[in-house]
């Protein structure tokens, strides 16, 4: 009976990306894939919280408006008290929405958070629960919200900044101040994808190797050098199909509202039509785009990490540490996160085909010694010493060379040993002729 060998382990699953340098093609397939990879986590957690968030600050933030501006429907227009009613309730719509978008952005950063651990593990073939994926981003919850909060707070600083240059300019020459305007806009554009670009892995690298905000802005900065229009594309690929998807599902809801509100109000009355078309309506939109806006940030945030990976596998060799892990993780031993080895190594640059054309090529893998292993011994062959040679002993009952002896006094079977005088040429015949 044939038994299985001790100590034998089946061979580890697949991961969600193959363990080599990523084609443009794969990191953009496997960021819409890696949603069936663990669907209690990306599409239960994630699109759940994203979902309820938005609704939460949806319904929080009319409700802030609904109170402060319906002070104004029992102040007339004319009462000279209204402006500062307007005002005061604009203002307090405004400030709430400011305070309850910096508090939904929390619940925002925790999803990515979350969506990028899951895709790491993924990588590797692991599948972690919701509380164990909350336990490896915990470390970097605040630095990830801090990041946000910079970023917003850049982006709104830049804004006002621009926008007092536009209005100054204007207040001095109208058609200065809207040419002002137009050019910083048209500017704004290509900045804000360059910088998108260049910051896409800062928080696959504030979750997986724990730096601080300002270095993983300068190590996503030299991570995406070199790879700029390949992360450009990646985003906007993913950017643009969800706007499309987006668009097509609004738009033909909003082209056929009236019909809609025909049909379930056929006499006209102008509130059920309001009724209908503001809340009924309106609100089916906006579920429908939350739940697209829900899907494309669990797609950005994967993307955002297998980009990460591939840059790693292609500069510091990360595809050798996670092969490591998957070895040894399957012989039992306990290793620590793999996304925190040889951080910031330099590696050859892997080929742009893989598999290679041909292998191994020079200087395609780091030395041993970036590993921790010792370098080989210096291979040292052993001298090569001929044995003595030592002649036979001669046979003392054999007779000498060139014995006259007669044949009839040899043993008979003792071989007849020619002489150069027994020899005689053949004698010609008529046969040999």
């Amino acid at each position: 009976m044939t038994t299985a060998q001790p100590g034998w382990t089946p061979a580890p699953r697949a991961g969600i990306v193959p363990l080599h340098p990523l084609t443009f093609g794969t990191v953009l397939g496997r960021s819409f894939v890696a949603l069936r990879q663990n669907p209690r986590v990306l599409l239960g957690f994630a699109l759940g919280m994203q979902m309820a968030t938005y609704l939460v600050l949806l319904v929080a933030v009319g409700g802030i408006a609904f109170a402060s501006f319906s002070r104004l429907a029992t102040v007339p227009v004319s009462s000279p008290d209204y402006p500062d009613l307007f005002a005061g309730a604009t203002a307090i719509t405004v400030i709430s929405s400011l305070v309850l978008g910096v508090a939904s952005s929390a619940l925002t950063v925790i999803v990515q958070g979350v969506v990028v651990a899951d895709v790491a593990h993924g990588v590797v073939a692991e599948k972690l629960t919701v509380g164990a994926l909350w336990r490896r981003i915990r470390p970097a919850f605040w630095r990830l919200f801090g990041y946000t909060l910079l970023s917003s707070g850049a982006v709104l600083v830049a804004v006002a900044v621009l926008a007092a240059a536009a209005f100054a300019l204007g207040l001095l020459a109208l058609a200065a101040g809207i040419v002002a305007a137009v050019l910083f806009f048209l500017a704004a554009i290509p900045l804000s994808l360059w910088l998108t670009t260049r910051l896409f892995l800062v928080t696959p690298i504030l979750v997986l190797e724990g730096s601080g905000v300002f270095a993983a802005i300068a190590r996503s900065w030299r991570l995406t050098r070199g790879r700029f229009w390949r992360t450009l594309a990646t985003w906007l690929v993913i950017m643009v199909g969800f706007y499309i998807i987006t668009q097509i599902i609004g738009v033909p809801l909003n082209l056929f509202s009236g019909m809609f509100i025909g049909v379930l109000s056929p006499t006209g009355d102008p509130d059920v039509a309001a009724f209908f078309s503001v809340f009924l309506l309106g609100l089916v939109i906006q579920i429908l785009t939350l739940l697209v806006q829900s899907i494309a940030l669990v797609v950005n945030a994967t993307a955002a990490c297998l980009v990460y990976v591939d840059a790693r596998m292609r500069t510091e060799g990360l595809d050798l540490d996670l092969q490591s892990y998957v070895d040894q993780r399957q012989m039992g031993a306990g290793v620590a996160d793999p996304y925190r080895w040889h951080i910031g190594r330099t590696a050859a640059p892997q080929p742009a085909s893989w598999p290679p054309q041909t292998a191994p090529w020079p200087g395609a893998y780091p030395a041993p010694e970036a590993f921790g292993y010792g370098a080989p011994p210096a291979y040292t062959p052993p001298a090569y010493t001929p044995p003595a040679y030592t002649p036979p002993e001669p046979d003392a009952s054999a007779p000498p060379t060139g014995s006259t002896q007669p044949a009839a006094d040899r043993p008979a079977d003792e071989p007849t040993t020619p002489t150069a005088t027994d020899w005689a040429p053949p004698q010609a015949g008529p046969e040999r002729r």
